[in-house]
């Protein structure tokens, strides 16, 4: 997901969840990959679970930090960047500016609702494109970290908004899916006509 009305980090109060030690920093070690964009086929399929909790893993969570980081981004899925494992990483801020620092593998919604708040969204797999969609203002997700630890992230406000946009990567789905209407067209119309766009 990408960061829209983001402030500094350094203003934040930190909450850091998942398996994060407060003597490193996400992304310091890893690699940043390239960004998947809108038409890859990679997008459009639902992610697979987990099932080797190894090196590898570790270090994917690394570089999808540093690719999220690189790109200015609150949040990011494995198959943004190519990995079809269900996976992502977030450091986002919620409607009170309290910062959420982690990651989940094999994360499951398992509650979603609250009120359904209309907001400007945008992902890094569709550059420069914003429309507002509706998303529950309630959100929690399970799933375990790195080392196979249970993980429960519960959000609201904008970091809710981040939970679902990621989770919805995972099976397959992007944010414009959510849309409706002339919101749809335009958006789809300005993502077809961009620069960076695979789809014509």
């Amino acid at each position: 997901m990408r960061a829209l009305a983001r402030r500094a980090a350094a203003g934040r109060r930190d909450r850091t969840l998942g398996a994060m030690s407060a003597r490193s920093i996400p992304g310091s070690s890893g690699t940043v990959r390239p960004v998947r964009l809108w038409g890859d086929p990679v997008l459009r399929e639902p992610a697979a679970e987990v099932t080797v909790f190894d090196a590898g893993l570790a270090r994917l969570v690394e570089d999808m930090f540093a690719t999220m980081y690189a790109a200015d981004g609150v949040g990011l899925a494995a198959p943004q960047i190519g990995t079809a494992l269900r996976v992502f990483v977030y450091d986002c801020p919620d409607d009170e500016e309290l910062r959420h620092l982690g990651h989940v593998v094999n994360p499951r919604l398992v509650e979603a609702g609250g009120v359904t708040v209309t907001g400007s969204e945008g992902c890094l797999s569709l550059p420069g494109i914003d429309a507002a969609t509706p998303r529950f203002d309630e959100t929690v997700v399970e799933g375990v970290d790195v080392h196979g630890h249970p993980v429960r992230v519960a959000g609201t406000g904008f970091f809710a908004r981040c939970l679902q946009h990621e989770c919805v990567h995972l099976d397959g789905g992007l944010f414009t899916d959510r849309l409706t209407g002339l919101r749809k067209r335009r958006a789809l119309r300005a993502a077809r006509r961009a620069p960076w766009s695979q789809v014509r």
